[in-house]
């Protein structure tokens, strides 16, 4: 196991991880000295997770006003407008309902998301999901879902990764809201190359119609929201919310750790 890997805390959100977590967190440090995957400082008490404490509060998070549809940050001044949007949203809206990200797509959170993704540091999906639990479901337009629906991965690259960084923020996030997650409603059909170097035409050309409604009487005439970890164009997002509303869905949303903006 390597030293920065730490298992994500299992129990609800906000409980303190008294007893066994303490001793279990402490055995670990002992064999495995901890170092934050972001900054490779050493951890102290006030780490969150993996993270230390200082990368914690880092992390640059989202605050009103944003766009009501797609969640991109406004400035202030167009925040005194009931219903505010962004010119990309006035212009093309989008096929999901409504986007939400709780950080910006920084430094931080960017070393973050490459050392769960790539590193297999599955205990950074922990203070991850947090992060999107803390900033609270009042940011979703129209409340709690019915169902969490991470973003598939191909079986092939789940079978090479072990996981699915999706679906682990997505049990992490209904867990916290008591809101059902299911793994099973969407697959991805097709093995697609990365999306990191594509442009945007090439991101939309790329996921198309790659992802298949397994289980449509799960999303018929409900709220769905999509949990993924990073929106950058909103090409893979989009592709699933078209699978969703083809299936029955009512409304979907999509949920994001971070965002490029």
């Amino acid at each position: 196991m390597s030293s920065l890997e730490h298992f994500p805390t299992l129990g609800r959100v906000g409980r303190d991880p008294g007893g066994w977590r303490r001793w279990a967190d402490a055995l670990l440090d002992l064999v495995f000295p901890p170092f934050c995957p972001a900054c490779r400082a050493p951890l102290s008490e006030m780490r969150r997770g993996p993270l230390c404490g200082a990368c914690w509060e880092a992390l640059e998070r989202f605050g009103p006003p944003w766009c009501r549809t797609c969640g991109v940050p406004l400035a202030a001044a167009l925040g005194a407008a009931a219903t505010p949007l962004c010119g990309a949203c006035r212009l093309r809206p989008p096929v999901w309902s409504y986007a939400r990200a709780a950080a910006r797509y920084g430094d931080v959170v960017r070393e973050a998301l490459h050392a769960l993704k790539f590193k297999g540091r599955r205990g950074l999906a922990a203070p991850l999901g947090d992060l999107v639990i803390e900033a609270g479901v009042a940011r979703l337009p129209m409340g709690l879902p019915d169902l969490l629906v991470p973003v598939p991965l191909h079986p092939r690259r789940q079978r090479e990764r072990g996981f699915n960084q999706a679906s682990l923020l997505a049990h992490r996030i209904g867990e916290a809201w008591r809101v059902p997650v299911r793994d099973d409603t969407l697959v991805r059909i097709v093995a697609t190359a990365s999306q990191t170097a594509l442009e945007s035409h090439a991101r939309r050309a790329n996921v198309r119609n790659v992802f298949r409604l397994r289980r449509p009487e799960s999303v018929a005439g409900r709220h769905v929201v999509v949990v993924d970890d990073i929106l950058t164009t909103g090409a893979t997002v989009s592709e699933c919310a078209l699978t969703l509303r083809a299936g029955g869905a009512a409304t979907v949303g999509a949920l994001t750790v971070a965002r490029v903006v």
